[in-house]
């Protein structure tokens, strides 16, 4: 049910195109909420026929042309009816500690490799993330939006921060049991 708002949030900032909102998507909501083009383009068709956003007029109408949408009375109100609504929180569904699950009937054999791989993955996402606070939030911009902006990204950088902590200590754990025996770790 999150996606139409997240097109939603993302057109009240901005009237885009479907391209337009794909590569804003890769930019921020897509660090938190995944989509893919197919899919933004089937909701926006979705969003249009429930008359919650629609197609901007064109001064000269040009076939092949971009359509740019805009956020109808109704898709704010749906927004901000969808923001008060009370929801609770999604189980964590991650491959890595399902296969670190595993690795304890199995042996955790191969898993040291795959545990840096993901060390480097989280190390260079929290450098991202670092990086557009310092781009995008200087301490000037404290304006409801930046405030509400910068909370959702700082959620993200403590994320990040969470896994690099929890990686290093199954790094450690899992090299001590390879220390401890054959067969029994990276």
């Amino acid at each position: 049910m999150s996606l139409p708002h997240a097109i939603l949030t993302a057109l009240l900032e901005k009237p885009s195109s479907g391209l337009e909102l794909t590569r804003r998507f890769d930019k921020s909501i897509g660090y938190f909420w995944s989509a893919t083009h197919q899919q933004i383009y089937r909701e926006l068709g979705r969003l249009e026929e429930s008359g919650l956003i629609r197609e901007l007029p064109s001064e000269v109408p040009v076939r092949g042309q971009k359509k740019e949408y805009e956020v109808l009375a109704a898709g704010g109100a749906e927004l901000a009816r969808w923001v008060g609504e009370s929801q609770d929180p999604k189980p964590m569904r991650d491959p890595l500690l399902l296969r670190i699950r595993a690795a304890g009937v199995v042996g955790p054999q191969g898993l040291g490799p795959e545990l840096r791989r993901h060390l480097e993955l989280h190390r260079r996402q929290l450098a991202q993330y670092e990086a557009i606070e310092e781009k995008d939030f200087p301490p000037e911009r404290d304006a409801v939006e930046d405030r509400l902006r910068r909370l959702v990204l700082h959620g993200g950088i403590a994320l990040e921060t969470f896994w690099l902590h929890w990686l290093e200590e199954a790094l450690g754990e899992v090299e001590d049991m390879a220390a401890d025996g054959p067969g029994s770790g990276a």
